[in-house]
């Protein structure tokens, strides 16, 4: 039988081993990150030197695209006009820092759609959770309003906004973009969050019922914080979700400075600069990769409740 003092001296510090794990785990998710980034660098090259310049017919419908230089630029092409001037006038920007700067003006206005959905959101799944019938009566409703697409409903939301003025007040385009964004993020928040807040266990609720403790206490002593491993997924959802929702919303809107107008701009010089299509579509990318893991800021914060993410 292990004394005491023989058990106290063998184990080690209930963090440690966690800590290692944790970091293990984290080193390994960059690492099958930059394997899965240099995989579709390979099939991407490889495809351009074995399939046919005119891309794979199956009777007659092009199932695989033309491997041309025109479609599909080298990636090293690709690398080297992200490094080069816009244009060819005097003191022209380099492509990369012209998409930065839109990426950051796209990033912007998603974030603050981001955060009026995350308002929405969580307001409509606190009263889905407290009414049941309210569940009831929303919870379709929500699922239904994504499927207008937003092709059609940005020009909408541009054309009502530019009718709204209260006294000072203005309504500028970029709202309408940001409105569009938040229309696209409060659902998966809306969902992961009701989720998260009946999650707890009856015994649970019961317990605070003992304690005599009202609904604003058992909402934020339990249920939020055993909402967290619902919530945060949904939130990187969200913002990934604003991201698509900002970008698309530029170009039905026609705002100018953000990647979504560049998207549109470059793609119109693709027959003469091929390479040069695509810097914006990987500006898009690393846009949506830097929103949703922002989110993660939030884990840390919260990590002492992220003992397992459930998928919203």
């Amino acid at each position: 039988m292990t004394s005491s003092f023989d058990t106290a001296t063998i184990a080690a510090p209930p963090g440690a081993p966690r800590r290692t794990a944790r970091s293990g785990r984290g080193g390994l998710k960059w690492l099958w990150g930059a394997v899965g980034l240099l995989v579709v660098v390979v099939v991407w090259e490889l495809y351009k030197l074995l399939a046919p310049a005119d891309g794979v017919l199956i009777g007659g419908l092009r199932v695989l695209p033309r491997t041309t230089d025109l479609a599909m630029p080298h990636v090293w092409d690709m690398a080297a006009r992200f490094l080069a001037p816009v244009t060819s006038a005097p003191g022209a920007r380099p492509l990369w820092q012209e998409v930065a700067l839109s990426a950051l003006l796209t990033l912007g206005i998603a974030a603050v759609g981001w955060l009026v959905g995350v308002v929405v959101g969580i307001g409509l799944a606190i009263v889905m959770q407290r009414w049941r019938l309210a569940e009831w009566g929303l919870l379709p409703w929500i699922v239904l309003s994504q499927t207008v697409p937003l092709i059609a409903f940005a020009p909408i939301v541009k054309s009502w906004g530019s009718r709204v003025q209260i006294g000072a007040f203005e309504w500028q385009d970029w709202m309408s973009v940001a409105l569009i964004a938040s229309y696209l993020a409060f659902f998966p928040i809306a969902v992961g969050a009701l989720k998260g807040l009946q999650s707890p266990d009856r015994i649970h609720t019961e317990l605070m019922h003992t304690y005599a403790a009202g609904y604003w206490s058992t909402l934020t002593r339990l249920r939020f914080p055993a909402a967290v491993p619902y919530l945060i997924p949904a939130l990187r959802l969200g913002a990934a979700n604003a991201v698509v929702g900002a970008v698309v919303a530029e170009v039905s809107t026609g705002l100018q400075g953000g990647i979504g107008r560049i998207l549109i701009q470059y793609a119109g010089q693709a027959s003469g600069d091929p390479a040069k299509a695509w810097g914006p579509i990987f500006g898009a990318i690393v846009l949506g990769l830097v929103a949703a893991g922002s989110v993660a800021l939030l884990g840390v914060i919260l990590k002492n409740y992220r003992r397992v993410e459930v998928s919203a």
